[in-house]
């Protein structure tokens, strides 16, 4: 359990949603290691709650996989697995290549100009050294793209896949060597979408997704490899 965990609290939210998101922030910082034990007992006391709160976060937790509950041992958090990774990572290149090329076609001059304004919030988010920031900023540029669709079922789709694919977007984006790759590719969508390139948006998008997954297999593999070694 780290010593580092405390309550990040917020006002507007309610309890189990600050425990959840202190959590989840814990697991994605690396400060809840994967296979480590979340204990309620333990968790209620570091927290100053009640065992109530943790129960439900755990349970939040599990919906977006970076928890897993089996029977007589309880709930610990998840591992990243090449699979896991793998099967997000294919759905979510088939949506965002389908959301591009809808996007060619529906995209108003508005949605353009605010996916241009977003794409240079992350450019300089990346120099913020927030990995909150830079993968908050990293997701509204998709999802100015997702919008832009007006197809609310696809949007829907593509929100529930969010969450999952969360974890590995912070991953990619704890290495700033990735930032430059990043940068240029946003700048290749957006560059796709201004001419209505439905070609050209759709390799962009296509080589985005491909690279962060050869980024997080790395990571995982390391990781594995650790794990092996000790």
């Amino acid at each position: 359990m780290t010593e580092n965990l405390t309550l990040n609290m917020n006002a507007y939210l309610p309890l189990r949603d600050v425990v959840f998101n202190t959590l989840r922030e814990a697991i994605l910082k690396g400060d809840l290691k994967p296979g480590e034990r979340l204990m309620e007992l333990q968790l209620a006391a570091k927290l100053g709650v009640s065992r109530t709160p943790i129960r439900e976060a755990i349970r939040m937790l599990e919906q977006e996989g970076l928890a897993v509950t089996t029977p007589r041992k309880g709930a610990e958090v998840a591992k990243m697995t090449l699979k896991d990774m793998e099967d997000v990572l294919e759905i979510r290149e088939a949506l965002d290549e389908l959301a591009v090329r809808i996007a060619c076609d529906k995209m108003s001059d508005e949605e353009l100009r605010k996916l241009m304004d977003v794409k240079d919030q992350f450019e300089n988010s990346t120099k913020s050294g927030d990995l909150k920031k830079i993968a908050e900023t990293d997701v509204k540029f998709h999802d100015v793209i997702f919008e832009s669709t007006g197809n609310p079922k696809l949007v829907s789709l593509l929100n529930n896949l969010r969450e999952q694919i969360y974890r590995y977007r912070v991953e990619y984006i704890k290495d700033p060597t990735n930032y430059p790759v990043l940068i240029a590719e946003h700048n290749a969508i957006a560059e796709g979408l201004k001419k209505r390139d439905k070609d050209a948006a759709v390799s962009a998008m296509h080589e985005h997704v491909k690279n962060q997954a050869l980024a997080v297999k790395s990571v995982i593999q390391c990781q594995d490899d650790g794990e092996n070694n000790e």
